[in-house]
């Protein structure tokens, strides 16, 4: 789904005071709404991102694991026109914002490891790069904000597991501003890398679980 569903998330509020353990938290999707989610997956999203959001192809971004918050954001801003996507505006387009939340909280429950790398030297450089960034160029440490396992957070999406052609892509969008729906900070930060950095940062973000 070009430039993906990416990307990619969303929280259950807290169970209030005495409320009981057995009734849902307030906000979160309910079992009819996961079973829905998983209905709209095996009917249209499967094709290219995987039952389980796994993505078999680098052009897709995974979605197993993401954030739901961060997955309903992506869906609304490629419903509104925010984020550009010929394919993922017509995909949104019939979704409403429950079914934003349901879709995120389905991938978020799902799960895909890591993968090896093949080139040490260069994983080497992309660990470096994503822990403490290049001072002499004045790029930021990628873990300052996606965390050191590149988990990320319900508004910044996980990285960890990503196919690194998918994260190359994202980063050449933020830097050309063909992508300006999320943090103005990566503007900065994808001007500021190599091709070089860029495409080893992206390899070892792929190993990480």
């Amino acid at each position: 789904m070009g430039a993906l569903l990416l990307g990619l998330v969303l929280g259950g509020a807290m169970l209030a005071g005495s409320a009981s353990a057995a009734e849902p938290a307030a906000g979160a999707p309910a079992a009819a709404d996961l079973a829905g989610a998983e209905a709209i997956v095996k009917e249209r999203c499967h094709l290219c991102h995987g039952l389980q959001g796994e993505s078999a192809s680098a052009v897709f971004p995974r979605l197993a694991g993401q954030h739901a918050q961060y997955i309903a954001k992506q869906l609304g801003d490629f419903q509104s026109g925010q984020r550009k996507s010929d394919t993922m505006k017509s995909q949104a387009a019939p979704l409403t914002p429950a079914q934003m939340q349901a879709l995120g909280a389905y991938f978020a429950s799902r799960k895909v490891p890591g993968r090896a790398g093949r080139d040490a030297d260069l994983l080497a450089v992309g660990r470096f790069i994503y822990q403490r960034g290049n001072t002499f160029s004045g790029l930021p440490a990628c873990a300052s904000c996606h965390g050191p396992q590149a988990h990320g957070t319900p508004q910044l999406p996980r990285l960890a597991g990503q196919h690194p052609r998918y994260i190359e892509d994202q980063l050449r969008q933020f830097n050309t501003r063909e992508r300006t729906n999320d943090n103005a900070v990566m503007h900065t930060v994808a001007s500021k890398l190599t091709e070089l950095e860029a495409h080893a940062v992206a390899s070892y973000i792929a190993t990480l679980d």
